[in-house]
């Protein structure tokens, strides 16, 4: 008997038809012998729309009050979710994160969970039930309920299948698996059989949307496979795993991006030690999270400091970095908000020359500027005007053969 973690998104969920599909799913699981626990999204579209009444009511809500708010609709979910596979005749549960075991920090809106008390999982399993948890949210030692962040449900399924000892953590929503790049830009984009950890976080980090970075660090940490596929077909999915490929392949496996990018360029910094801590500390202490950082060569001891965050975060950001430009005797403060990026990754890439030449001179040959370049040992990422984003995907992609990738 295989102990299985599955996970299902708000698409997945967000009407009664669709509910009973999931439950149906899940009956055939549990039918196979297996025990069975199921994370839930919100019902499609929830979340935003609490989100929406709550800021009609309050200009900056509380924190704490928007976290209980918000986890409502996962207990909406799952609770529908263990009704209908009631009335299907098998015997299930609805567990808050609370009841379900999971502990968090207090960093409201992004809490982190600290560990897994799942006690009251395994008895309900132990009694033959299948057990239906409310993904996304947490309790902190104070009994405060806290939410992990958008895609939070994804990293509360991986956690649970480590804490269990599941065989599997099965990752189902709205897309037959992860995918070379995104297909609604690129129709020649292809769905891989199979991925490693490494190569996953990186395209989860870097745009991919099909399951959260945060859940595959997890993945890793524990070796937990997590399989993702989607709840409106019996197609195989995409298995990411720790076990490399035998099979001699592209050494590039995917495409990147993401639009949700803004730029901030302090102009004339004086250089000398300490400029950049008086800078990023407290964007860290505001919470704001900083990617991208470009420091230009120095001049007179003066120079350049460029870094991105998301859009959301350009607002903020400028008001803690604007202050301390003065501050630091910097001539100026700039913003842009109209970029995005576009990435290519793979581990085959690895001390392997020409990936960085054939990504440039594709974006040349397109006429794509390329604004900031930053790598790691498995990815190059370039920002670039989002306008040119759609574009530069689809070229990448043909001039890296993904195609041909199975």
């Amino acid at each position: 008997m295989a102990l299985i973690v599955q996970k299902y998104g708000g698409t997945s969920v967000e009407d009664a038809e669709r509910i009973k599909n999931v439950a149906r799913r899940i009956a055939a699981t549990k039918d196979k012998g297996n025990q069975v626990v199921v994370v839930v999204s919100a019902m499609g579209g929830t979340t935003d729309e609490l989100i929406e009444l709550a800021y009609q009511l309050a200009e900056e809500p509380s924190a704490r009050e928007l976290d209980l708010l918000l986890s409502t609709g996962e207990i909406v979910s799952s609770t529908l979710l263990a009704m209908a596979l009631r009335d299907m005749g098998c015997e299930a549960i609805s567990l808050s994160g609370a009841q379900a075991g999971i502990q968090t920090d207090s960093a409201h809106r992004h809490a982190r969970i600290l560990k897994v008390e799942g006690k009251r999982v395994v008895k309900e399993l132990e009694a033959g039930k299948i057990v239906i948890v409310a993904g996304f949210q947490g309790v902190t030692g104070e009994m405060d309920i806290t939410t992990l962040g958008r895609g939070g449900s994804d990293t509360t399924a991986v956690a649970l299948a480590a804490s269990l000892g599941a065989s599997v953590c099965q990752i189902y929503t709205d897309v037959d698996g992860v995918h070379t790049a995104d297909p609604r830009l690129t129709p020649e984009a292809k769905p891989l059989t199979e991925i490693g950890y490494e190569e996953m976080l990186e395209l989860a980090t870097y745009g991919a949307k099909v399951v959260h970075p945060r859940a595959v660090e997890l993945g890793e940490l524990y070796d937990i496979p997590i399989l993702v596929a989607s709840s409106f077909s019996d197609t195989p999915g995409t298995l990411i795993h720790g076990g490399a490929s035998m099979e001699v392949r592209n050494k590039v496996m995917g495409i990147a991006h993401d639009l949700d990018v803004a730029k901030i360029t302090v102009v004339g910094v004086p250089d000398r030690p300490g400029i950049a801590a008086a800078i990023f500390q407290p964007l860290a202490q505001a919470g704001i999270s900083v990617d991208t950082i470009v420091q230009n060569a120095s001049i007179e001891n003066i120079t350049d400091l460029t870094f991105t965050v998301a859009k959301s975060e350009l607002a903020g950001a400028m008001r803690v970095v604007e202050p301390i430009a003065k501050q630091i005797k910097a001539r100026e403060c700039l913003s842009d908000s109209k970029l995005g990026k576009v990435s290519i990754i793979g581990t085959g890439m690895q001390n392997t020359p020409g990936y960085a030449a054939r990504m440039f001179t594709t974006l040349s040959e397109r006429g794509i500027n390329i604004q900031l370049i930053t790598t790691s040992e498995i990815r190059i990422t370039c920002i670039i005007d989002a306008a040119r984003v759609e574009d530069a995907v689809r070229a990448l992609h043909r001039a890296f053969e993904l195609e041909t990738v199975a």
